[in-house]
């Protein structure tokens, strides 16, 4: 099931052009294993339902994506890969009818085919059992297990019969955290949290070790720590160097978003800066920072783009003061507005920083210069602006959508008032359930649509704290310019 393509490229210069190929990873059994004593060391807020996950949820979306990106893998097998009532064996990467497709490519896929290689799977044995203080037996256990297995074992944490010999990793399946295309160039993440430390170096040993990453060794940028780390106190996010992939956007050919947020600190920024330059990778850089709260958690969480010139975010993170239809003071500080502002500031090499008072001011620069939007810069807010659905469905994702093309967007189906946010703004509204029928029957073309929301079924996905921007890893996007 070796994955190979000699047309594979990595070419992603914004986050809007037509979507070619993508790294995701499907729910596995080690989501079902959170506990609640552990779901928030884990990173999730709730216990999630893995076969409604599955069936009734994410499979949906593998549908969707293979639609737009690989539609000979999946046309004329609709009826056939229903997953909420038949078999999933189409979705399962350790299966003989898995699509084992080469544009939505599985994490897992790729995981296995390096563990093929004898060296490989020795090293990379060592170095999780090494992070998850294995003893030297099952070390020896783990060398000669057979790769395919040994990818679900690393991943879910669990050996075959079920018994668990270190924790799972669920957040996995937020593959946009792990790395970030930029150009032709892959940044790799620094986690802030113990609790991806596995993802993250099972992730470094694909991208320096998988075949179809081989002409892209010299383009993968790791983010070093500052000199003498060690001596610094604590563990306080601001004195680590960590960066997540869900703080790094790349809005234009010359010009990367870097948040710092509660998962992304200044050091792991300014080194992601200084190495981006010297690489000559790109030659402009925003810095947006943010609250460090888990209510944002990363950039993505709190604005995305949905097309040249229309941006999807939360309003109550704008510095200008919005003029109220009520007097009361409640009116004005019910959520607090006037603490959560970021702080944003814009660097060039051989130029002086700029700075922008809000978000709009920056997303309405980017449309209408790094992207030259002939039309007025729009934008869509969280909730509608209505408190408190704005700050409600925010932290249900309403701002954390993918986009499959220019105004082609997906995202939660729970998000009502945002829907409506989307309506008044001219975009027609779909669910996924009734748009894969159409595709196909031919009655509607992926290519054709234009302006549309796809909503996606979220009922367990969005327990886990991220939408459909955290749970893809784009590599290649034609370009808009």
């Amino acid at each position: 099931m070796t994955l190979n393509d000699k047309d594979f490229r990595i070419d992603v210069t914004s986050e809007i052009g037509n979507l070619r190929t993508l790294l995701v990873h499907s729910p596995d059994s080690g989501l079902g294993k959170v506990v609640p004593s552990k779901a928030q060391d884990w990173l999730f807020e709730d216990i999630v339902h893995l076969d409604t996950m599955r069936r009734k949820e994410y499979d949906y979306y593998i549908k969707l994506l293979m639609y737009f990106l690989d539609p000979d893998k999946i046309k004329g097998k609709l009826a056939d890969i229903d997953s909420a009532t038949g078999n999933r064996d189409f979705f399962k990467p350790d299966n003989a009818d898995f699509h084992n497709s080469t544009k939505v490519i599985e994490i897992q896929t790729l995981l296995s085919d390096i563990l093929q290689q004898n060296d490989i799977r020795k090293k990379l044995v060592a170095a999780v059992c090494a992070i998850e203080s294995c003893n030297y037996k099952l070390q020896l256990q783990l060398i000669d297990t057979n790769p395919v297995e040994l990818a679900k074992i690393f991943i879910s944490g669990s050996l075959g019969d079920d018994t668990m010999i270190f924790a799972p990793i669920p957040n996995l399946i937020f593959s946009r955290d792990l790395g970030i295309a930029i150009n032709n160039h892959i940044l790799l993440n620094k986690p802030a949290k113990k609790a991806r430390s596995r993802e993250t170096l099972l992730m470094r040993y694909i991208f320096f070790n998988h075949p179809l990453f081989e002409a892209y060794r010299d383009s993968v940028i790791e983010i070093p720590e500052n000199k003498q780390h060690f001596l610094r106190p604590g563990e306080v996010n601001e004195e680590k160097t960590t960066i997540e992939g869900g703080d790094v956007m790349m809005v234009s050919p010359q010009h990367l978003i870097i948040g710092c947020s509660e998962r992304t600190s200044i050091s792991g920024a300014n080194e992601a800066i200084k190495l981006l330059f010297e690489n000559d990778v790109v030659n402009k850089i925003t810095i947006v920072k943010i609250p460090h709260k888990r209510d944002y958690m990363h950039i993505d969480t709190v604005f995305t783009q949905v097309k040249r010139n229309v941006w999807v975010l939360l309003r109550s993170l704008t510095i200008t003061e919005t003029e109220q239809s009520q007097s009361e003071p409640i009116a004005w500080f019910a959520d607090k507005k006037n603490r959560d502002k970021p702080e944003i500031v814009q660097f060039r090499k051989d130029k002086k920083p700029k700075t922008f008072n809000t978000l709009e001011d920056l997303l309405d620069n980017i449309s209408q210069k790094d992207l030259q939007s002939t039309e007025p810069t729009k934008f869509i807010y969280s909730g509608n602006d209505v408190f408190p659905f704005d700050a409600r469905e925010q932290w249900t994702d309403s701002c954390n959508l993918l986009a499959l093309k220019d105004g082609v967007v997906v995202g939660y189906d729970r998000n009502d008032k945002t829907v409506e946010a989307f309506k008044q703004r001219g975009f027609e509204v779909i669910h996924v359930t009734d748009l894969l029928p159409k595709f196909e029957s031919g009655e509607t073309l992926p290519q054709k649509m234009k302006d549309t929301l796809i909503l996606m079924p979220s009922a367990e996905l969005s327990r886990a704290r991220g939408g459909f921007h955290c749970m893809s890893m784009p590599l290649k996007r034609d370009a808009i310019l």
